[in-house]
């Protein structure tokens, strides 16, 4: 065999490689899911959203919640019996308020049981799925945050703050409009909000808390804990299944030329002293 066959067969191995590393990782989170339904007997369902990186270019690609996802979640929502109670793993920065609003809508109509289950943070438009829930199993660090909407790069709280603070005289049309599209989206997602928290609390609790998360109350990266969603009368616990945490395992982060954390993926044996004894 010649040099440049050989030369071939290497280009056309390192091309076939991502290829298939990405087929091998999708059956093991088949299985992963598979092993989950059935130590829980319910339907599975996995949201996750990590950065990505372009296999060709290495670009870093952002993931958040889109029409696609909302679209895929419905289809198995709808093929699953009504009977069966779904688990729903959510790991998101957020996304679309249409796209989280159909998910969260879909998943309040259930007869059976809903759990979330939050392994390391749901925000936004993941909190306002996981607000649909029967139960939020969430980690005792993960966390959850304020569903208050942006209007394109700011926040709608601040867009109306502004009006209240300055003389309608002074303010350019631009931001007036804003300013109304602001008050119709809060006003929108809080009843959105009050829907969902009904079905599973006192309407007195719901409607402050709907307020308390869609009107600006936090800032918008602002983390719920677990100790404070227990102050909300929300249905969290921490007792997260030690398979969702395997199932995780298998979205790593793109890889990075140096790493930004360095550890020993192994327990420290108990009674070690700190001298390394």
């Amino acid at each position: 065999m010649s040099v440049g066959n050989l030369i071939w067969i290497f280009f056309l191995l390192t091309m076939m490689q991502p290829v298939l590393s990405r087929k091998l990782l999708e059956l093991a989170r088949q299985r992963a899911l598979r092993n989950l339904e059935t130590a829980r007997g319910t339907k599975v369902i996995a949201m996750v959203h990590r950065q990505e990186t372009m296999s060709f270019f290495g670009f870093p690609v952002l993931r958040y919640i889109n029409i696609e996802d909302s679209e895929e979640i419905l289809r198995a929502i709808k093929m699953t019996e009504p009977d069966t109670p779904i688990d729903l793993i959510l790991h998101t920065p957020g996304g679309l308020v249409l796209a989280s609003t159909q998910i969260a809508h879909a998943l309040s109509n259930r007869k059976a049981p809903v759990t979330v289950f939050v392994p390391h943070f749901a925000m936004s438009g993941g909190t306002l799925i996981a607000l649909s829930a029967s139960q939020i199993v969430m980690d005792e660090n993960a966390v959850l945050g304020p569903v208050d909407p942006q209007i394109g790069e700011f926040p709608a709280a601040s867009i109306l703050r502004v009006i209240e603070q300055k003389n309608r005289n002074d303010i350019d049309d631009k931001t007036l409009i804003l300013a109304d599209v602001a008050e119709k989206a809060i006003v929108q997602l809080t009843h959105s909000i009050e829907r969902l928290l009904k079905k599973r609390m006192d309407p007195e609790k719901a409607n402050e808390l709907a307020s308390i998360l869609a009107s600006g109350h936090f800032t918008h990266d602002y983390p719920l804990t677990y100790e404070e969603l227990k102050t909300f009368n929300l249905p969290v616990s921490t007792n997260v299944p030690e398979d969702v945490y395997l199932f995780m395992r298998l979205f790593p982060q793109a890889k990075q030329t140096v790493p930004s954390v360095s550890y020993i993926p192994f327990p420290t044996p108990p009674g070690r002293s700190r001298e390394g004894r």
